[in-house]
């Protein structure tokens, strides 16, 4: 069996939580979604087998975890599953990055899981159509596991949206951090609405944090 995968690469983590920590970093190729703000334009890929994948990984040496990205990891179940087993089986911390819509499939895997960074599509940042069932879903598997949710704030977020998230992390657990990340880590002119949506959240969960992408802002890959 071979996998579609895009990028394999050590870097550190630029996005949520786990800001700053170094990563190896297996990109799968091909997403089910066609948000807006998109900034992985995968166009190309390499069929690589599940050993040769485990020994690029191996040669980068130490690192905090294996982030499995993007497009969307999840897409590629069976290869997926069989990679995580032999990480888990190396003592490896897995760090699934998803965008929270294909909850069936994170069950198939979650055993293996280490820490789950989650998407939230909102519907007026994506230019896309709700995934709130699919969301609630998918949290409710993810949250056996260390999880962290993440919404891309835009110009035309609405905060209906925002509310909404609110509402899914608060019944699932109000301690599941929830970070809002503004698209362009450069325009000044969303500070105002990242404040108000940070404060709106505040007020029901107990971890809101704004955090822009570090990679972006320092320049590396």
């Amino acid at each position: 069996m071979t996998g579609k995968i895009s990028e394999i690469f050590k870097s550190i983590q630029g996005e949520g939580v786990y800001q700053g920590k170094s990563q190896a970093f297996v990109r799968f190729f091909g997403c089910n979604l066609e948000c807006r703000f998109c900034d992985t334009k995968l166009s190309f890929f390499q069929e690589v087998t599940l050993k040769d994948l485990l020994s690029q990984i191996s040669s980068f040496g130490r690192c905090h975890s294996i982030a499995l990205t993007g497009g969307e990891p999840l897409l590629q179940i069976d290869f997926l599953r069989d990679l995580v087993k032999k990480l888990k089986q190396e003592g490896r911390v897995t760090y699934l990055e998803s965008n929270g819509t294909l909850p069936n499939n994170l069950a198939k895997i979650i055993e293996c899981v280490d820490i789950v960074a989650m998407d939230f599509k909102l519907p007026t940042s994506t230019g896309q159509k709700s995934f709130w069932v699919e969301h609630r879903e998918f949290l409710e598997i993810a949250k056996a596991k260390k999880v962290f949710v993440k919404a891309v704030i835009g110009k035309d977020t609405q905060i209906e949206d925002v509310k909404t998230s609110i509402s899914i992390i608060k019944e699932k657990d109000k301690a599941i951090p929830f970070v809002l990340q503004p698209e362009n880590p450069f325009e000044e002119e969303l500070e105002n609405k990242l404040n108000n949506f940070r404060e709106i959240a505040q007020r029901a969960l107990a971890d809101v944090r704004i955090i822009p992408q570090l990679h972006k802002k320092i320049g590396i890959r």
